[in-house]
């Protein structure tokens, strides 16, 4: 295991030159990988286990617009993909990737087929973190893992097939038999990551919802529609608006800095865009601190939770997500974005 230093803090660390696929494959040759759910990040851990030799099947609800999925990605009834309870009992190794209020619903199901020296795997530490809502306890003779890609299933598949990695977090919550740190490192390997760094599962939680409702989603829809409503309102028209609020942001700055950092991003920059930026950055950050905090405290009472659980859980959730999503696509904003990447380059 490597560490990482940040000036004080040091951070445990494993890569795949440490830790190589054949090691994990050895490491899991006598286990049978039941991926349960194939929804957000059920096919993409499920295709790259796969590919990269691990035995593995699917449980998903038959009948359903998932299972047609899976059927499609190349899994085979009856000898790869099943219904959820005939692929827990067949797994040794449960990864549990259903949606965190489906979790939650077939949790006894789950549960009855967790014997001992079983494994159950998350890739969200929600369920346990929070075990006084949501009910789901582990049995104390399995182990009980975590990785966490830090991206979405289908960002996971793609660097995979474009053989890069995508960094995921790895926990221990339970180990029973002793062998855990070797079966959440093999998994972490063998579902694709690029490097993994230890967190626990409640540390997971709390950063994964507060970044969700953070930078990674709402609020930098909140900045981006702030932004394009100030232009539009002082006479700039839809594609301006959206090229210097969305496009220059997503296709030649955010490369930039995800290729060497922020400070490198701004030396590529005009001096007039760096003494701007250099200027305002700090009026953004104690502006939206406090909103930080609101969040990060709302998570850590369990209140974001118990939102999501109970939203979530009801019976016409789908029909209300479609209506809120619906909202954003049709949005001025998001209708200029549609129009916008008919034009790039690569598009004609």
């Amino acid at each position: 295991m490597a560490k990482l230093k940040f000036g004080d803090v040091e951070e445990n660390v494993v890569t795949r030159e440490e830790f190589p696929l054949d090691k994990a494959l050895e490491t899991l040759k006598d286990e049978t990988i039941a991926v349960i759910g194939y929804g957000v990040q059920g096919p993409g851990q499920a295709l790259n286990l796969k590919d990269n030799g691990f035995n593995v099947i699917v449980g998903q609800r038959k009948d359903s617009k998932t299972w047609d999925k899976a059927v499609a990605d190349g899994w085979v009834p009856g000898e790869t993909l099943f219904e959820i309870e005939e692929a827990c009992e067949k797994g040794t190794i449960i990864q549990y990737l259903l949606s965190d209020a489906a979790q939650i619903k077939l949790w006894d199901t789950v549960k009855k087929h967790l014997s001992p020296g079983k494994t159950l795997y998350f890739s969200h530490g929600f369920a346990v973190t929070y075990k006084e809502r949501t009910g789901i306890i582990p049995p104390a003779d399995v182990d009980v893992i975590l990785v966490a890609p830090k991206g979405s299933g289908t960002s996971l598949r793609r660097m995979f097939l474009e053989g890069r990695g995508l960094n995921s977090s790895y926990a221990i919550f339970q180990d029973a038999t002793g062998k855990a740190f070797e079966k959440v490192v093999s998994l972490g390997i063998g579902v694709g990551s690029g490097y993994l760094f230890e967190t626990t599962f409640q540390r997971e939680v709390y950063s994964d919802l507060t970044g969700e409702r953070g930078t990674l989603m709402g609020a930098i829809q909140g900045i981006l529609a702030a932004q394009y409503e100030v232009l539009r309102a002082n006479g700039h028209t839809p594609s301006e608006a959206f090229n210097e609020t969305v496009e220059e942001l997503t296709q030649s700055l955010m490369p930039l800095f995800a290729e060497n950092g922020m400070d490198w991003m701004y030396a590529n920059c005009s001096t007039t865009a760096q003494r701007g930026a250099l200027d305002w950055w700090k009026k953004f950050k104690d502006a939206s601190q406090p909103v930080f905090e609101e969040l990060y405290d709302e998570v850590a009472k369990g209140n974001e939770a118990q939102r999501s659980i109970d939203s979530n859980s009801q019976t016409d959730y789908r029909e209300k997500l479609e209506q809120e999503l619906e909202e954003l696509r049709e949005s001025e904003m998001w209708r200029a974005g549609a129009t916008v990447r008919t034009l790039r380059p690569e598009n004609n």
